[in-house]
């Protein structure tokens, strides 16, 4: 089983939003040298608590400071922007990074619709143009010259024992039918986002994405992963004493309060009221959340049920000690190295 890691730099009470920025590089570090297979940034816009709005920066940042690892975007929100120039963006990091650059890509805006509008005043018209975006992406990735155009700086020409080792990867991102459907279409690797809805619809996206998939020449046989959210600890009730932070936002962002992420001994002192009890209660009945035998054992029944040998973990925690304890331990239970 390989895991990967899925970091949205989250904003924390008391701290300033760019040291989240900086916390994602350390954690980078960190999870390549436990033998993390990914790590991917995602993209956001105007959303208190998740401030990592530019994975390609971010990206560049931490290819100069890691050697194995594979960087990615989760994802880059390509509606937003002209395929050129996000080709040109990843061959940049293709530079920089030989041979470990994914390019994530998804449809949704990641922002509310004036945000997206602000970033492209053509938002709608570009998310309807989506999968001839992607194929516009894949050639111009490739090198080579399309629309007669080329996407700089080139890599070596390749070999013909590795003839896609100096191209991004590009994975289609989604939390629905249509991700499953387009990937499975173009045949690309694809990944679903599970702790968006915390597993609703991931069966049905994964068996379409399976039974449809049109093997391309670069990816013959279908290749899928899911992000879930964990928090793994030393016992089960300190990981749940932390994941408190997480629980108390996902109940506010069901109000519209949106926030830096809060300290989980402040919100045990205030404790939650006989109406939100009911929704945290469905929370922690679907949550992974534990000691590492625990949170590990949960991780491997869903990857079996899924048939996936790959799970990408996105953990939020308002100590980033806690955080990096959390995939240390995941990465001891898995037994994952360099």
């Amino acid at each position: 089983m390989k895991l990967s890691v899925l970091d949205q730099s989250i904003w924390l009470a008391g701290a300033s939003e760019d040291a989240a920025i900086r916390d994602t590089l350390d954690l980078a570090v960190h999870c390549e040298a436990l033998g993390y297979h990914r790590f991917w940034v995602s993209e956001h816009h105007s959303l208190p608590t998740i401030v990592g709005t530019a994975p390609e920066i971010l990206l560049a940042a931490m290819a100069a400071r890691t050697q194995r690892i594979r960087l990615g975007s989760a994802g880059v929100m390509l509606p937003h922007y002209a395929a050129l120039k996000v080709a040109e963006q990843f061959r940049v990091l293709e530079a920089l990074a030989p041979g470990r650059i994914d390019l994530g890509v998804g449809r949704a805006p990641g922002a509310d619709m004036r945000t997206a509008l602000a970033l492209n005043p053509n938002a709608h018209a570009a998310a309807e143009s989506f999968p001839e975006q992607i194929q516009d992406l894949q050639a111009w990735l490739a090198g080579q010259p399309h629309r007669g155009i080329v996407a700089h700086p080139r890599a070596p020409a390749p070999s013909p024992e590795a003839p896609w080792a100096r191209i991004p990867t590009v994975w289609v991102l989604g939390s629905s039918d249509y991700g499953a459907r387009l990937a499975a279409h173009l045949g690309l690797p694809y990944a679903f986002a599970y702790f968006f809805m915390d597993g609703q619809g991931v069966e049905q996206a994964l068996d379409l994405y399976r039974r449809l998939y049109r093997p391309s020449p670069r990816h013959p046989r279908p290749q899928a992963t899911i992000c879930v959210w964990a928090l793994a600890a030393d016992t089960d009730e300190e990981a749940r004493f932390h994941a408190l932070s997480r629980e108390r936002w996902r109940l506010d962002r069901m109000h519209g309060r949106l926030g830096p992420l809060q300290p989980p001994d402040q919100i045990a002192q205030r404790g939650f009221t006989p109406e939100e009890w009911p929704t945290v209660d469905a929370l922690r009945r679907k949550a992974f959340v534990g000691s590492a035998a625990t949170v590990a054992e949960q991780l491997r029944r869903l990857a079996d049920a899924l048939a996936l040998d790959e799970l990408v973990i996105n953990t939020w925690a308002y100590d980033p000690a806690v955080r990096r304890r959390s995939y240390a331990l995941l990465a001891q239970a898995f037994e994952i190295s360099q």
